[in-house]
């Protein structure tokens, strides 16, 4: 095991112990996800993502709970060399609710020598059964190799993403900042996995702050 891969996990594991030792109104869970993507041209690509949530840790107790399932599908036509507009649905089910959501967005990369920067502009209208929320989200994401100019086949990267979630519910504006860190290892140029930390802060206007903490694990395949 290389010394950079040794140092994330310390500094994963130095993120978790942060976590637990925080405030009050805080929350520690797991969150799967499995990505597949499939390229239906030169230009057009579809991406299918499936994601839960389970919460283990509330406030001071560990306490197992399955809190949702995400299930979207996005269609993204390439615009530019390196950028792309996209469409798409998501349905979310809770064990009592069953919440619909429009999603559309813009993206452009800038590959800098080793670093792989990426800009996400996103608005959302998520639709459930008593309210309506729409969201207004920007995120900027680095990928680093830690091998070589850029990531290859059994080689491991870092990613740090940034992201700033501006929600509009019954009128109310809220905010949510969210930071995240993955180690990622790409088997081939169709499968890789990535494990990292999302620290988000929300409830800064509405409420008193909201820590939450989710220990991702994300498989993605391309078709």
């Amino acid at each position: 095991m290389s010394i950079k891969v040794r140092l994330f996990i310390l500094l994963l594991l130095s993120c978790l112990t942060h976590t637990m030792i925080a405030q009050s109104n805080y929350q520690l869970g797991l969150l799967p996800s499995i990505n597949v993507n499939k390229k239906l041209s030169s230009d057009l690509k579809l991406n299918f993502k499936v994601e839960s949530r389970e919460v283990v840790l509330r406030d001071e107790e560990f306490a197992f709970q399955y809190e949702l399932t995400d299930l979207s599908t996005i269609l993204a036509k390439s615009v530019g060399l390196n950028s792309s507009i996209a469409g798409g649905y998501l349905i979310r089910i809770r064990p009592n609710e069953i919440v619909h959501r429009l999603i559309q967005q813009y993206s452009i990369t800038q590959k800098r020598t080793i670093l792989r920067v990426s800009h996400r502009f996103l608005t959302d209208q998520t639709f459930a059964e008593d309210n309506t929320t729409l969201r207004l989200r920007y995120r900027i994401s680095n990928q680093i190799p830690l091998s070589g100019q850029e990531v290859n086949a059994s080689e491991f990267y870092l990613k740090f993403n940034n992201e700033y979630v501006n929600s509009f519910e019954d009128g109310v504006y809220d905010l949510e900042v969210r930071l995240a860190l993955y180690l990622g290892y790409e088997f081939s140029d169709h499968n890789k996995f990535e494990l990292g930390i999302d620290k988000r802060l929300d409830s800064f206007i509405t409420d008193q702050l909201r820590t939450r903490s989710w220990i991702n694990l994300g498989w993605f395949i391309s078709l």
